[in-house]
């Protein structure tokens, strides 16, 4: 099977685009993260879920204290009060290197080995330079479980 029969279209990020915006589309689409794109569509890194809420909302010592933090703390307040602040912000400075990508005519097996390689659950999809979508471990599981389906 071909990556383009399985993946999920997605918007991307771009100069501008809010936090609340990426966090809105990962949500929707179940993406852990969105390609960042120039205006000319060319994809110059991506902006992840998991550091914009590492750089933003946990203190070092938070991750530190991570296996012995109690039920109740009192800084949570604090970190509420900063994420909501964090939604109006542009993920401009939240952009890292670009993501691993394949194209849409590559097998989903290699999109699998590429994952297992990386240590990563997702992959973008890019033909001649333009975003198609994402893969992630999720899309794969699912034509998985449908294999014995199809005729």
């Amino acid at each position: 099977m071909k990556l383009k029969q399985i993946l999920m279209p997605t918007k991307v990020a771009t100069y501008g685009m809010t936090v609340r915006e990426v966090f809105a589309e990962c949500g929707r689409a179940n993406i852990p993260a969105l390609p960042f794109c120039t205006k000319s569509g060319r994809i110059a890194g991506r902006v992840t879920l998991k550091n914009i809420m590492k750089c933003s909302c946990l203190p070092d010592y938070i991750i530190e204290s991570a296996r012995i933090l109690g039920e109740e703390m009192s800084c949570m307040e604090d970190i509420e009060s900063t994420a909501k602040q964090l939604l109006c912000v542009p993920v401009d400075p939240y952009v890292q290197e670009p993501a691993l990508f394949l194209s849409s005519n590559a097998p989903a097996i290699k999109a699998l080995a590429i994952m297992e390689q990386n240590d990563t659950s997702y992959l973008f999809v890019v033909d001649d330079g333009q975003y198609q979508g994402a893969v992630t471990i999720q899309c794969l599981a699912k034509m998985l479980s449908q294999l014995d389906q199809q005729d």
